[in-house]
């Protein structure tokens, strides 16, 4: 099987407002309650990618088979260098290897866009299918909030994975 990645177009979005509806309804994954609509989705690919983070999809056969966007870690200035990554993928083409493809071109992206970190919100510890992914890219765990959030009826943990992007905090940036 052959994953080509490209960036988002217009285009792409009923497929990832698919492919997210199912993480919304049926997971815990994201946090949110209500699946947004594709405007509200298509709304929130502009804001992130006019604000120049990187916003991918990933390709198998021509049909999306998951997508991948960074966008701001938190809303403070001294944050600018960390990007927190969502990577979602079909779930018919799981362990096929498109996760990992989309989770280079993100990590290559925003390396290449001058970020130095790299953060991973992952809804439960046992979601380890998403840990091992981001394992295999160099994150480490950085701690468990416990009962951080609440969905279908019950309190969830949240996961913090972290990686380091080019020199990570070797050194200072060149646009500080």
């Amino acid at each position: 099987m052959t994953v080509q990645l490209r960036d988002v177009t217009d285009a792409d979005m009923a497929a990832i407002t698919a492919i997210y509806a199912v993480e919304v309804t049926g997971l815990v994954n994201t946090y949110e309650y209500d699946v947004p609509d594709l405007a509200e989705m298509t709304r929130r690919m502009h804001d992130i990618v006019a604000r120049g983070f990187p916003y991918i999809v990933a390709l198998v056969d021509g049909a999306i088979a998951g997508y991948a966007y960074a966008n701001t870690y938190r809303g403070r200035i001294a944050y600018r260098w960390t990007v927190e990554n969502s990577v979602y993928v079909d779930a018919a083409c799981q362990g096929r290897g498109v996760g990992s493809a989309l989770m280079r071109g993100l990590i290559e992206a925003c390396t290449q866009r001058g970020y130095r970190q790299m953060v991973a919100v992952i809804g439960e510890p046992s979601n380890t299918a998403s840990i091992r992914l981001h394992e295999r890219f160099g994150f480490q765990m950085v701690g468990i909030f416990r009962g951080l959030g609440r969905k279908h009826g019950r309190w969830l943990d949240t996961v913090q994975m972290q990686r380091a992007l080019g020199d990570g905090a070797d050194s200072a940036p060149s646009n500080e």
